[in-house]
C-alpha cells in the first residue's frame, strides 16, 4: 500500500479569536501541513497566510497572536463551550517546540489561535459584553 499525499499531510481549521468578551471569531483552512514541523513554525505560517487570506477582515489581519489550542479533533465529540474550553489548558495549549504530531493534532483537527494575555484575562473573568 503506497502513502499519499493526505497521509503525508494534513488540512488543519484554524479558529482566529480575535476578541473573547465580544466572541469575534473567523475561521482560516490551512492546507498542506506537515505534521513534522514545530508549533512554531506552524504559527509562523499561520501569520503569514493571515495577511492574505481573502475575505478576512482587516482588524483579524492586525490582531497579534501568539497562542494555539486544541479546539476539537477530528470525528470525535465537540465541547459544549462555543467559543473555547478553558479548562485542560495543560493538555490542549500546544507547546512551540513540540511538533505537531507530538501534540496530538491529526488531519482536521481544529486549533484556536487568539493571543495568550487575553485569554488569561477571560478566563479569570468570563463574561460576553453582548
Amino acid at each position: 500500500m503506497t502513502e499519499s499525499a493526505s497521509d503525508k499531510y494534513f488540512v488543519i481549521p484554524v479558529r482566529l479569536i480575535r476578541s473573547f468578551e465580544h466572541r469575534n471569531v473567523k475561521t482560516i483552512v490551512m492546507k498542506d501541513v506537515n505534521p513534522e514541523q514545530s508549533v512554531q513554525e506552524f504559527q509562523k505560517r499561520i501569520d503569514l497566510a493571515i495577511e492574505t487570506y481573502p475575505g478576512l477582515p482587516p482588524p483579524f489581519r492586525k490582531h497579534k497572536y501568539d497562542c494555539l489550542k486544541i479546539h476539537h479533533h477530528a470525528h470525535k465529540a465537540k465541547t459544549n463551550e462555543l467559543l473555547i474550553d478553558t479548562s485542560n489548558d495543560e493538555t490542549l495549549i500546544l507547546q512551540s517546540e513540540k511538533t505537531l504530531r507530538q501534540s496530538r493534532v491529526s488531519n482536521e483537527t481544529e486549533l484556536s489561535y487568539f493571543k495568550r494575555e487575553d485569554y488569561e484575562h477571560f478566563k479569570a473573568n468570563p463574561n460576553f459584553k453582548w
